[in-house]
């Protein structure tokens, strides 16, 4: 007869988080997941994907979708003024619509900050650099633009 320790003890009483499936609203969870770095700490040194992603981060996406709006709607508004789009891409989308403009917009800038947030503990291109730095350079390009649109809205008034 063996003796168990308090720890296995411990250990078959939890129930096995494998034996039931993941819900499909976990994901919108804040608590979603166990894991933001890697247990090892030569590990962070390595391309890792997590499960959870800081509250900063879900702010900066938000951030970021929010200013393509804004950019959008400013666009809608310089064109109404007489403005052309120079973005091939997004002139397109304007040939079907204003709301079939933003939904591209949207979903394009959405489908791009998706990515970027999976692949953030990647590095670029080789380099020391991981992914998740990329995302302060498109917050400061989204506000440059969005400035050059207000100067622009000011200005032809």
């Amino acid at each position: 007869m063996s003796v168990k320790h308090s720890a296995d003890e411990k250990r078959e009483s939890m129930d096995d988080r494998r034996k039931k499936p993941t819900s499909p609203v976990s994901s919108f969870s804040f608590n979603n997941g166990k894991r933001e770095a890697p247990r090892r700490k030569e590990d962070r040194w390595q391309n890792y994907f997590v499960d959870r992603y800081s509250k900063r981060i879900f702010g900066v996406v938000l951030l970021i979708l929010t200013m393509s709006l804004i950019d959008a709607l400013f666009t809608l508004q310089l064109l109404n003024n007489g403005a052309s789009e120079i973005n091939p891409v997004m002139a397109h989308f304007l040939e079907y619509g204003p709301l079939e403009f933003l939904i591209a917009k949207y979903i394009l800038t959405g489908a791009s900050v998706l990515l970027l947030l999976i692949y953030k503990n990647v590095y670029l291109l080789k380099t020391r650099v991981r992914a998740k730095y990329l995302f302060i350079p498109i917050l400061g390009m989204f506000a440059l633009v969005i400035v050059w649109e207000v100067f622009l809205i000011v200005s032809s008034n």
